[in-house]
């Protein structure tokens, strides 16, 4: 039998965005305690995890790889240098960039820090391979919202 509640789009548990809403919140707590032993947040871990991919970035380049605005970023960057894991420099030919480097605690942790997305997806229950899909799938989702809020077929007006 059925569950009739299933099909109706006004019920929370029926909401996509609710799910994965609700589900950054669960990975947030799980992150929160394994970063408290390194005094991080969660978005000072994602910065350092771009910088680990790439020294140099720009406040701008950052933000658009997290999808944050500068007035979010620049309080976090500001923290990690004030903690010592990055420096902040001015571009010489353009002083209104600002570039980010790590410092060698900035870099010292990236192997102190290896075991945590391994920890952290162990904790869904779920093996590599259904989080491999699943990670696939939210990539394309957050493109496609992300392609079709912003361009020409834009919903102008709500339902």
């Amino acid at each position: 039998m059925s569950d009739p509640g299933r099909d109706d789009p006004q019920l929370l548990d029926n909401q996509l965005c609710f799910a994965v809403y609700a589900a950054a919140h669960a990975f947030g707590r799980a992150y929160r305690s394994l970063l408290a032993h390194h005094e991080l947040t969660y978005p000072q871990y994602l910065v350092l995890l771009v910088l680990w991919e790439e020294e140099g970035l720009s406040v701008k380049e950052i933000g658009t790889r997290l999808f944050l605005d500068s007035g979010t970023l620049t309080p976090l960057l500001k923290r990690l240098e004030a903690s010592g894991h990055v420096r902040r420099a001015r571009d010489r030919p353009d002083e209104r960039q600002v570039s980010i480097f790590l410092t060698e605690k900035g870099r010292g942790l990236k192997g102190k820090m290896d075991c945590l997305p391994l920890t952290v997806g162990g904790m869904t229950g779920m093996p590599m391979e259904q989080r491999r899909a699943l990670l696939d799938s939210l990539a394309t989702m957050r493109d496609e919202l992300h392609a079709r809020a912003a361009g020409p077929d834009a919903v102008a007006e709500p339902c």
